[in-house]
């Protein structure tokens, strides 16, 4: 298997590639280890939990806690792990996590892939209801809460910004 960590991060001016590693509905969080070239458990997620779209990253980049820039993929579809998504920015959370008593960047960059006829509408993050931004952050808190972290949200920002974090952050 192709490492997908070394993928190119753009597929155009417009779209990045995104690499799923977790898919929606799915109740365990999985990762990428590039070792093994192959996906693995991370952790399970608490009872009654599910991710509720595609999640995965941004190859060629490199986030602030080392590893590449995270990305929820919002569609209505369920792919797999290892599928490649060209998508559009449309936004980004921005948040820090304290570990330890280490703060760090770890922010969620959302995207739409191209082929998403249901979802095409959407162009910046913030203009989905504050109700659903609202349970998009439980759901980052509640994917931690048995961990030994703290997330702090600093909050939603547009597509310009979510593009110039990825430039920022591919190598």
């Amino acid at each position: 298997m192709t490492n997908p960590f070394k993928l190119p991060t753009w597929a155009d001016d417009d779209h990045v590639y995104a690499v799923v590693e977790t898919p929606r509905g799915s109740t365990c969080k999985l990762d990428f280890d590039p070792k093994l070239r192959a996906f693995t458990l991370a952790k399970p997620l608490m009872a009654g939990l599910s991710y509720p779209y595609d999640w995965g990253f941004i190859p060629s980049t490199k986030a602030e806690d080392g590893d590449p820039l995270d990305v929820l993929v919002i569609h209505d579809a369920k792919t797999y792990p290892g599928v490649v998504l060209r998508c559009r920015p449309v936004g980004i959370l921005e948040l820090e996590q304290k570990k330890k008593g280490k703060k760090k960047r770890n922010d969620r960059l959302f995207a739409v892939p191209d082929r998403s006829p249901l979802e095409t509408d959407l162009k910046d993050i913030r203009h989905l209801p504050s109700r659903a931004r609202a349970e998009l952050e439980q759901f980052f808190l509640a994917t931690d809460a048995l961990e030994d972290k703290k997330i702090d949200f600093l909050g939603w920002r547009g597509p310009a910004h979510a593009i110039k974090t990825i430039k920022l952050l591919a190598h």
